[in-house]
């Protein structure tokens, strides 16, 4: 359906309902060790037995996004997701967003463990899949929201002013301590790449037969 947002909402939906029953039920720490991406597991680090939930390593890159620190760190990261996701969607369809989204996913987790191989903390959260929809965002409605500065262009201002305050109001969130999160760098910046190079191909595929 042109003009449609489903997917972005059919994405937030069920994060939202997956985050909030586990806050509401106490099993957060549990599901952010079983369920989120921890980089030691990629050479081999074995999880503590006994765990209520146990996912495969190759599908925590996903599982990871529906989980989140406490209801500041879901409520940042869905206001910003369906801010960029509905307008994002509109131009590259459903199939689209739901690409991005799953890329900026594994892309945040395979970026993270290059940052961070030897960890052991869980990353959980949807904000480094979100990353690869503002990326996406920031390339498709950069020049007609922005000024240039100089020599610069505007949709590269607009990329860069997009990013900041993105990776920003994570570190905020951060540093509050809301939920206890903690910052994963590299994985907002390999989604956000991964939305900056996949915006132009997805949006030429959509509209390839028009």
């Amino acid at each position: 359906m042109p003009g449609s947002s489903r997917a972005t909402v059919v994405i937030a939906a069920a994060t939202v309902l997956v985050s909030a029953l586990l806050i509401l039920t106490g099993t957060l720490s549990q599901a952010a060790i079983g369920a989120g991406f921890i980089p030691l597991r990629v050479d081999g680090a074995v999880l503590p037995s006994g765990l209520a939930v146990a996912v495969p390593l190759w599908l925590t890159p996903l599982t990871a996004t529906l989980i989140h620190g406490g209801w500041a760190h879901l409520a940042f990261n869905l206001l910003m997701f369906v801010f960029c996701g509905r307008e994002t969607e509109r131009a590259v369809g459903a199939g689209g967003i739901a690409i991005l989204y799953l890329v900026g996913a594994y892309a945040a987790a395979a970026m993270q463990w290059v940052f961070s191989p030897a960890s052991a903390l869980p990353m959980i959260g949807a904000s480094g899949a979100i990353s690869a929809v503002v990326g996406a965002y920031a390339v498709l409605f950069g020049k007609r929201r922005t000024k240039r500065m100089g020599p610069v262009p505007a949709h590269i201002i607009h990329i860069v002013w997009l990013a900041a305050a993105w990776i920003g109001i994570q570190l905020l969130i951060g540093f509050a301590g809301m939920g206890g999160v903690t910052v994963a760098i590299g994985a907002h910046i390999g989604g956000f790449v991964a939305g900056l190079v996949l915006a132009r191909p997805l949006l030429g595929w959509r509209y390839r037969r028009a």
